[in-house]
């Protein structure tokens, strides 16, 4: 017999001493809001354990109905990574200038290369405080839900294995049928649809 413990952590949030100071725009309101699609998404890293090495997933996460509006994998930790994930959710969702993308501190969020695409889409950058998992609490919700529901117990051969499982859960699973307390006990495409109604 095994007893059942914890897997080592693996750090993904490395501040950037030099990044240019963007103000916390969100405050800590989660709350979802029908009249604010588009409007304020939030996103983070994370990452999961393969016999290949780590995959690591960035996403975007809509705040107004908790719909993951965007993510991407790879198997670094590049700033092309949160990038990626930002563009499709761009690119599917094709907000109005303004949205505000909220995330913590990592030199992937409070780099250079993630404003210049921000600004060619129209989005607005706001960061939580360092160290404070509060501060993007929406995001570090979805991956509990994802590492609880999805993650933790199994493992995967490789990265491309893992891929399809977060394909499937992200968008089989948790954006048409999982459903939120906070929604009124409805999935996050079932909320966007009764707005849209």
């Amino acid at each position: 017999m095994v007893g059942v413990h914890r897997r080592r952590r693996h750090r993904t949030t490395v501040p950037d001493p030099n990044a240019a100071t963007r103000p916390d725009l969100v405050l800590r309101d989660f709350q979802p809001d029908p009249s604010a699609l588009n409007q304020r998404w939030c996103g983070d890293i994370t990452y999961i354990a393969t016999d290949q090495g780590w995959l690591y997933l960035a996403t975007v996460i809509d705040i107004a109905s908790r719909r993951v509006v965007g993510w991407a994998t790879a198997d670094h930790l590049r700033t092309e990574l949160v990038a990626e994930a930002l563009r499709a959710a761009c690119r599917t969702r094709r907000p109005n200038p303004g949205v505000i993308f909220h995330s913590d501190r990592g030199c992937q969020y409070t780099s250079r290369e993630l404003a210049h695409l921000a600004s060619e889409f129209g989005v607005r950058l706001s960061v939580g405080r360092t160290g404070q998992c509060w501060d993007n609490a929406l995001a570090e919700s979805f991956f509990s839900t994802l590492k609880s529901e999805l993650i933790n117990g199994r493992a995967w051969a490789t990265r491309a294995a893992a891929r399809t499982a977060v394909f499937d859960f992200i968008e089989g699973w948790y954006n048409l049928h999982r459903l939120h307390s906070s929604l009124g006990y409805q999935s996050p495409a079932a909320y966007e649809s009764a707005i849209a109604a």
